[in-house]
C-alpha cells in the first residue's frame, strides 16, 4: 500500500495489497505476513517485528530501500517459515528468510519497480511492464511470463494478480474458489490478494471482490471513497480518502478491530493481524500477537510518502 490521507492526492499515491499478500509497489512502507511485520523508515532502512526463526526479520543491514513486502505462511500450514523482500532505489531486490522453494533467489533481478511476496513466492514488476517470479511452481502462481503492460502486482497464497495500465486485471494460479475470476474487471487502480480471495479498487473508489465468501472477506459491497485495500488470509481492510479504516471478514484474533483508527495513511493485512501507518510515521496494530508481530508501538520514522526514485 502506498498512501496519503488527503482526497485525490491520497488516491493517486495508493497501490494496495496484503500481507504478506500485499501488492507491493515502490513506496510500500509497511508489510505484514503471518508471524512478522516490516516497516520502512525514512532513511531507507527496515525494521521488523515478530518471529524471525527463518531469518525473515534479519533486515538490519538493509539500506536505500524504497518498498518492503512480507511473505506469508500458508493459512493451513504448521510451519512458521516465511520470507521478507525489499526493493532498493536502484531497482535491485533484497530477500531474507526461508528459501525452500527459491523464493529468495532475487539477487540477479534488475530494473525492478515493484515487488510482492506470498506463500513461498516472490514477484517483481519490471520497468517495461513485464513480471518476474521465483518460488513454488506447483499451483501455477509463478506463470507470469506472458503478462504485459503491468503497473502493479499482488500475491495471494496460491494465486498471483496483475494490474494492467488500462485498468484491467489478470490472475494465475489456483482458482478453486474463483479467486482468479477477474477478467471482467474494468477501471481498476489497485489490487490485493488473500488466501482465497482477490479485491480491487476502482477509479471511482468502489471495491470489487471475488473468491471464497465463507469468511466474509468479500463483503465489500457498499464501500465508497476507498483509496486503498489490503487482503489478509481471511479478511479485507481498506483506507478511505478521509483516513479512516474499514475491515470485513474473519475477526477471530481481532484483526478487524480498526474502526477507532483515524489519520491512517497506509494499511497492511497479515494472515491474522493488521497494521496501520499514521501520518506522523508511527504504526498501530491489532490482531494476533502470538509471535510479537504486533510489537510495533516503538516504531518511529516510518515513511509516510513515496520517496522520489533515484533510478
Amino acid at each position: 500500500m502506498r498512501s496519503e490521507h488527503r482526497g485525490t492526492e491520497f488516491a493517486e499515491l495508493v497501490q494496495s495489497g496484503g500481507a504478506g499478500h500485499a501488492a507491493s509497489v515502490e513506496g510500500d512502507a509497511i508489510a505484514a505476513g503471518r508471524r512478522h511485520s516490516l516497516g520502512l523508515r525514512d532513511d531507507g532502512t527496515v525494521v521488523a517485528a515478530g518471529m524471525g526463526s527463518a531469518g525473515e526479520c534479519s533486515t538490519d543491514g538493509w539500506s536505500d530501500v524504497v518498498a518492503v513486502a512480507a511473505g506469508n505462511v500458508h493459512a493451513a500450514s504448521n510451519t512458521g517459515r516465511s520470507h521478507s523482500v525489499g526493493l532498493r532505489a536502484d531497482g535491485t531486490v533484497l530477500a531474507t528468510g526461508w528459501n525452500g522453494d527459491g523464493q529468495c533467489d532475487v539477487a540477479a533481478w534488475r530494473d525492478v519497480t515493484a515487488v510482492a511476496a506470498g506463500w513461498r513466492r516472490t514477484l517483481g514488476l519490471l520497468a517495461d511492464g513485464t513480471a518476474l517470479a521465483v518460488g513454488r511452481p506447483d499451483e501455477g502462481a509463478c506463470d507470469v511470463g506472458r503478462w504485459r503492460d503491468l503497473v502493479a502486482l499482488a500475491c495471494g497464497d496460491w494465486h498471483s494478480v496483475g494490474l494492467r495500465a488500462d485498468g484491467t486485471v489478470t490472475a494465475v494460479g489456483s482458482d478453486r474458489y474463483g479467486q482468479c475470476a477477474v477478467d471482467a474487471w474494468r477501471d481498476v487502480r489497485a489490487v490485493a490478494a488473500g488466501y482465497l480471495h482477490t479485491v480491487g479498487v476502482t477509479t471511482d473508489g468502489r471495491v470489487l471482490a471475488t473468491g471464497a465468501r465463507t469468511t466474509g472477506a468479500c463483503a465489500v459491497e457498499g464501500w465508497t471513497d476507498i483509496a486503498a485495500v489490503t487482503a489478509g488470509s481471511h479478511h479485507t481492510v481498506a483506507v478511505t480518502t478521509a483516513g479512516r479504516v474499514l475491515a470485513v471478514g474473519s475477526n477471530e484474533f481481532g484483526q478487524c478491530d480498526v474502526s477507532a483508527w483515524h489519520g491512517i495513511v497506509a494499511v497492511a493485512a497479515g494472515s491474522r493481524h493488521t497494521l496501520g501507518l499514521r501520518a506522523d510515521g508511527s504504526v498501530v496494530a491489532t490482531g494476533s500477537n502470538q509471535h510479537g508481530q504486533c510489537g510495533v508501538t516503538d516504531w518511529t520514522g516510518i515513511r509516510t510518502a513515496r520517496r522520489a526514485s533515484s533510478r
